[in-house]
C-alpha cells in the first residue's frame, strides 16, 4: 500500500485510503452522433480543458439531460472532487479541484464524491499536495498518452484530521493562498509584459528602429502571399525573401515500417516540442533511422535557423538558431530548416525577425484545419526579410543584444517570483496536510471515530453476493440427436 510522507500524526488525526474516503466514478462521452444528446445541454460535462479557474463556476460544454439515460455519463452530486487521469499535462501536473455544482464527466476524468464527513474542499488540496507522490507512483509508463492508474491512486493512505480541522485548514488555506495567487497574477503580467518588450526591441530592432535612424520605404515585389504592411527601413537596407538569401528545407518523416532496416542510420533528431520561440528545448531528444544520405542532407550545422511548420498557430513560424549542441542531429518534417546563403545576413537577425514579424505573417499565410494549423514549404519562402548592409550587421547584433539583456532581467525577476509563489504554496501545503497550519482542538471528534463510522456504513451498505444458480441439465433422453 502506497503511503504518503510523514510517519506521526498530530493529535487527533487518523489514516485511510482516498478509496475509503468516498465513492469513486468514472466518466464517458454522449455519442456526438446523437445530437439530441448535446442541444440546449442543462448539464455541465467537465473535460480536461475545463480544470482552470473556470472550473469554480461552470464548464464550456453542456448536455442534455436524455444523455444520462442513454449513454455512460453519469450525474455527480455538488461538492465532488474532479481530476484527470488521462491526459498529456499528466507529465507535468495532475490537474484537480473541487466541484461545487452538480457535473457530468468525460471518459478523461475521475471524481470522488466524499463520505458525511470529509470536506471536499480538504480533499481536493490534499490531493494536490500529494501531486509528486501521485505522478512518481500511478502514473503509467509507456503509454501513448500520459495516463494515472486509478487503482492504486485509490490505495494512497493519507493522514486525515477531524472534520473540524478539516474546515479551518481549508479556511486557511484560502486566506493565504488568495495572497500567494494575487502574486503569481502579478508576476504573470511582469512576465508578459517583459516578452512583448522582448519582440517589440527585436521586431524594430532588425529594421533599424532603435537606434533613432530615419526610415524609409522600401520596395518588394509582390508575390503570392499576404505580407500586410512592411516596416520602413534606413537607407542602404532592403527587402529580400526568405527563398533568396536561404536555403529552406523541410525535416525527414518518419516512417515506422522501415525503423528496422538494417541498411538505414540511426541519428537524433527536431521535433516541434524541441523548438520553441526564441529558445531551443534539449532535454529530451528522440532517435529515429533514416537511410544514409537523407542523414547526410539534413544535418544541421552551427547558424542554421529552425522554424516550426505546424502546430498550434501560435507555434507557426517560431524557433531559433541551431548552434551545433548535438552531433549529427536532423529534424523532422514539421520543422523547416533555413541556412544563410553566403553570409548575407546574421542568422540572429533572421531569427529574431521571424519570431517578430514573422508570428505576424505566418498566422495570416498559413492554413487551418480542424486541429492543426501548417504553413507549407512554398510559402515560407516568400517570408520578407530585412537586409541591412553586411557591414553594419555585427553592431546591430550587439546594439540589439544590450536591450534583449535589460529586458531579460525583468523577465528572470518575474520567473523568480513566480517559482518562489510555487514554493510558499508546496510549504503552505505541506504545513496544512502536517498538521502545522492550524491548531488541534481536543473537543474534535477524533478522525479514528469518524472513519471507523464511515467504513461500518460501507460494510452495511455492500450487498450480499448473488447466489449462484445451478445450470439446468437435460433430462436423459432429451439430448439433442446428431444430424
Amino acid at each position: 500500500m502506497a503511503v504518503a510522507p510523514g510517519e506521526g500524526l498530530p493529535v487527533g488525526w487518523a489514516r485511510a485510503t482516498l478509496r475509503e474516503l468516498g465513492e469513486w466514478y468514472g466518466g464517458g462521452t454522449p455519442s456526438k452522433r446523437r445530437p439530441e444528446f448535446w442541444a440546449d445541454g442543462t448539464i455541465p460535462w467537465l473535460s480536461p480543458k475545463d480544470m482552470g479557474e473556470a472550473v469554480l463556476s461552470g464548464t464550456q460544454d453542456l448536455i442534455h439531460e436524455s444523455a444520462l439515460l442513454e449513454s455512460s455519463v453519469k450525474l455527480l452530486s455538488a461538492g465532488s472532487v474532479a481530476l484527470v487521469v488521462r491526459s498529456g499535462i499528466l507529465e507535468r501536473k495532475v490537474p484537480v479541484a473541487y466541484v461545487p455544482f452538480e457535473v457530468t464527466l468525460n471518459q478523461d476524468m475521475k471524481a470522488v464524491v466524499p463520505h458525511q464527513g470529509i470536506e471536499g474542499r480538504w480533499l481536493a488540496s490534499m490531493i494536490k499536495a500529494l501531486e509528486r507522490l501521485i505522478l512518481d507512483r500511478c502514473r503509467k509508463q509507456g503509454t501513448t498518452v500520459a495516463s494515472l492508474e486509478v487503482s492504486r491512486l485509490m490505495e494512497i493512505e493519507i493522514p486525515v484530521p477531524p472534520l473540524p480541522e478539516q474546515r479551518r485548514i481549508v479556511a486557511r488555506l484560502d486566506e493565504q493562498l488568495a495572497h500567494i495567487e494575487a502574486g503569481e497574477a502579478a508576476a504573470r503580467t511582469a512576465l508578459a509584459s517583459s516578452e512583448i518588450l522582448r519582440d517589440r526591441i527585436t521586431g524594430q530592432g532588425v529594421c533599424g528602429g532603435l537606434d533613432g535612424a530615419e526610415l524609409f520605404p522600401a520596395e518588394l515585389e509582390k508575390v503570392d502571399a499576404d505580407d500586410g504592411v512592411l516596416p520602413d527601413l534606413p537607407l542602404g537596407w532592403r527587402w529580400a525573401r526568405l527563398g533568396e538569401i536561404a536555403a529552406v528545407a523541410g525535416g525527414v518523416t518518419k516512417d515506422s515500417k522501415k525503423q528496422s532496416d538494417p541498411d538505414y542510420v540511426e541519428v537524433p533528431y527536431l521535433r516541434v516540442a524541441n523548438v520553441q520561440r526564441g529558445r531551443l528545448v534539449l532535454d529530451r531528444i528522440e532517435k529515429i533511422r533514416v537511410p544514409a544520405v537523407k542523414a547526410d542532407a539534413l544535418r544541421l550545422v552551427n547558424g542554421d535557423v529552425l522554424l516550426n511548420e505546424g502546430g498550434d498557430r501560435d507555434k507557426l513560424g517560431r524557433g531559433w538558431i541551431w548552434e551545433g549542441q548535438i552531433e549529427d542531429c536532423i529534424h523532422q518534417n514539421h520543422v523547416f530548416r533555413a541556412r544563410v546563403i553566403n553570409d548575407v545576413l546574421d542568422p540572429l537577425l533572421l531569427a529574431w525577425h521571424a519570431n517578430s514579424f514573422g508570428k505576424s505573417w505566418c498566422d495570416r499565410n498559413g492554413k487551418q484545419t480542424v486541429n492543426l494549423a501548417s504553413i507549407s514549404l512554398r510559402k515560407i519562402k516568400l517570408l520578407p526579410v530585412p537586409v541591412p548592409p553586411r557591414e553594419l550587421q555585427a553592431e546591430l547584433v550587439k546594439v540589439i543584444q544590450s536591450h534583449v539583456e535589460e529586458a531579460s532581467a525583468a523577465h528572470q525577476l518575474a520567473q523568480g517570483a513566480l517559482a518562489q509563489a510555487s514554493e510558499l504554496r508546496g510549504a503552505l501545503l505541506h504545513a496544512a496536510f502536517t498538521g502545522a497550519l492550524v491548531p488541534q482542538d481536543p473537543v474534535d471528534e477524533p478522525a479514528s471515530v469518524l472513519l471507523d463510522r464511515i467504513r461500518a456504513q460501507r460494510l452495511s451498505a455492500v450487498k450480499p453476493a448473488r447466489k449462484r444458480v445451478p445450470r439446468k441439465t437435460t433430462p436423459p433422453g432429451q439430448e439433442e440427436l446428431p444430424q
